[in-house]
């Protein structure tokens, strides 16, 4: 998405990405790209081409221009059409059948409508000019809203953008009323020296030729390929049961999420097995009224009145209070609710036992350095005794103090001993 606004950091400044200033032949950062399914089939013989096209312009503008030149233009061709006044310039996004969707989506016939038309393929002329207009947008926007704060217009001027050769700008700004900017577009004029366009947009259409990241971590739907914007009221949220928190459930456009409504559908299906909300399940204790209900588990919440029931919550499978409400139905009245309370088995949860000692924090104190000591201190005995050194010095403590006295001389030491004294 970073096409469509890149040239409006610096005057003259080139993007990282493509290098194309939104001219790139690939499409594939387009806002709300439409994948042409049929590039690659052949027509029928004797069909020709659709002389419509599809033509983008800043941050997702797209208008159809008719085609009577003899060129055969593809998706990605950067094309000079007709303008009021002037001209200005656009990347072709979409040909051939599927124009025809398009402009039934929209609404727009041939016929009805005098379609603008194509002038030429833009020529190297065109795209310095329209690089230098784009380059314009930034400082003006700028310039435009410190105009409207001077002259205290309750306003907020959000996007601005300059045609291809240099003598329209439109102005795009959001505000909550009517707004009588005469005056502004007189001071704007003579600062630019250009034609001055102001358009109003609402909060959601700021948010999508802004765009941005969403809480979901993604980009903004419609900024990416949403195009109708459809009201969004705080009944979803509670069909959905959903807090009511404006923090959660507002967008970056202050308004409600359009996510909202995608889900919508098939919660309102699902409500349709439910009872209403406003039915009593009669008993002879007394009336149980509705309190809430778990549509994923299929479970619904009833209280009692104190001066009957004692005041109590009872939770009863949908099937169970499909059965109590036949039951009143046909006249008759249950006791109580308490044959029809649902008890959910309890899942035993598999405990979890510190066998081997390695969840304790306090497992390297103490314990590792004690250890560690004692290891030291066996392996310097162990040096010692290893030591030439000290095998001397056994030996002369050997010689000194002689046979231990503990020990006892077994029989043959005593018959060699006699041997050699017989022999000396």
């Amino acid at each position: 998405m970073g096409c469509a606004s890149c040239a409006n950091k610096n005057s003259g400044s080139t993007p990282k990405g493509c290098k194309n200033n939104g001219t790139c032949a690939t499409g594939g950062c387009d806002k709300l790209e439409v994948f042409d399914w049929l590039s690659n089939m052949d027509l029928p013989e004797g069909m020709g081409h659709f002389d419509v096209l599809e033509i983008r312009f800043k941050n997702g503008r797209k208008s159809f221009y008719r085609n009577l030149t003899k060129v055969y233009f593809q998706a990605g061709d950067t094309v000079a059409v007709m303008a009021s006044p002037g001209y200005d310039v656009g990347v072709v996004t979409l040909t051939g059948e599927l124009v025809k969707v398009q402009m039934s989506r929209k609404k727009i016939t041939a016929k009805n409508h005098e379609l603008p038309q194509i002038i030429r393929l833009a020529t190297h002329e065109d795209l310095d000019k329209w690089k230098k207009a784009r380059a314009r947008e930034y400082e003006s926007m700028h310039e435009a809203r410190k105009m409207a704060i001077q002259l205290k217009l309750e306003m907020k001027i959000s996007d601005v953008e300059f045609q291809a050769d240099n003598t329209k700008a439109i102005f795009y700004y959001t505000a909550s009323g009517r707004v009588d900017f005469r005056e502004l577009i007189k001071v704007m004029a003579d600062k630019f020296r250009i034609r001055i366009e102001m358009r109003q947009i609402g909060a959601r259409q700021e948010s999508g030729r802004l765009g941005g990241i969403g809480s979901c971590g993604r980009e903004l739907c419609c900024a990416t390929w949403l195009t109708d914007f459809r009201s969004v009221s705080t009944s979803t949220a509670r069909y959905q049961q959903l807090s009511l928190n404006p923090q959660k459930l507002a967008g970056q456009c202050g308004k409600l999420k359009c996510c909202l409504n995608y889900e919508l559908d098939m919660y309102l299906e699902a409500y349709k097995d439910f009872p209403s909300a406003n039915t009593k399940l009669e008993t002879k204790e007394g009336a149980a009224v509705h309190q809430k209900t778990d549509l994923f588990k299929k479970q619904m919440w009833y209280w009692l009145s104190e001066d009957r029931g004692g005041g109590k919550l009872v939770q009863l499978h949908l099937d169970r209070v499909k059965e109590i409400i036949a039951l009143n139905k046909s006249g008759k009245k249950p006791q109580n609710l308490d044959k029809f309370i649902h008890f959910e088995p309890e899942i035993m949860e598999p405990q979890y036992e510190n066998v081997v000692g390695q969840d304790e924090l306090t497992r390297f104190d103490g314990k590792f350095n004690k250890s560690k000591g004692k290891k030291r201190g066996n392996k310097n005995k162990r040096r010692k005794s290893n030591s030439p050194n000290s095998n001397k010095k056994n030996l002369i403590t050997s010689k000194r103090k002689g046979t231990n006295s503990n020990q006892k001389s077994s029989p043959e030491q005593k018959t060699n001993a006699k041997r050699q004294k017989k022999n000396k």
